[in-house]
């Protein structure tokens, strides 16, 4: 069975976005990926103007969490760096079964790359507290930037989700036969 990948669009964002960004990128992945009933709930970004849909699995939702949170405590070791989060589904096969042991094999189906740049924030390093006066036009400029970098990011992530959704409805062949609950998968953080 071939293993079908999908590198996701990199998306450069700052610290306080990553749980936002991989929220959504995750939970529109297993979605679609996902042919069990399930209670699609919608779900608004807190950040972005995105809606996107859960399957409303409360294990599921935990899962993708604790993963974000152990990515999160990655970034803040390793500040300005690419990484990628891959999802990967999977099917699990009895590899020669034996009287004392039965050993599983995973066998690989799809893997999703999610590719992110983490970067520091403009306003870091700068000290909050002086008491020097503000340069009131700098300050305008940078929530400026700030807001025009943060839209940006809004439509990438549009872009991403577009990107989804289009390799999930025009790869469907490798996809084994629909089983009774989630597929087998695992989310995978740098080290």
């Amino acid at each position: 069975m071939n293993c079908e990948t999908c590198h996701l669009n990199e998306l450069e964002l700052e610290p306080s976005e990553i749980r936002d960004v991989l929220r959504c990128i995750l939970h529109t992945i297993f979605f679609h990926r996902t042919l069990t009933l399930v209670r699609p709930k919608d779900v608004d970004c807190d950040l972005f103007e995105i809606t996107y849909v859960q399957c409303g699995l409360a294990e599921l939702e935990k899962e993708v969490d604790e993963k974000i949170n152990q990515f999160i405590a990655w970034a803040e070791k390793h500040p300005n760096r690419r990484s990628q989060v891959c999802l990967s589904f999977f099917d699990e096969k009895n590899k020669h079964p034996g009287w004392f042991s039965s050993k599983t094999e995973r066998i690989y189906w799809e893997q999703w790359f999610i590719n992110l740049h983490v970067i520091s924030p403009k306003g870091q390093g700068k000290s909050r507290g002086s008491k020097a006066p503000t340069n009131t036009k700098g300050q305008a400029l940078e929530e400026a930037s700030s807001s025009s970098r943060h839209d940006a990011l809004a439509l990438l992530i549009q872009e991403v989700l577009f990107q989804i959704i289009n390799y999930a409805n025009e790869k469907k062949d490798h996809i084994p036969p629909i089983s009774d609950r989630i597929f087998n998968h695992e989310i995978l953080i740098p080290r």
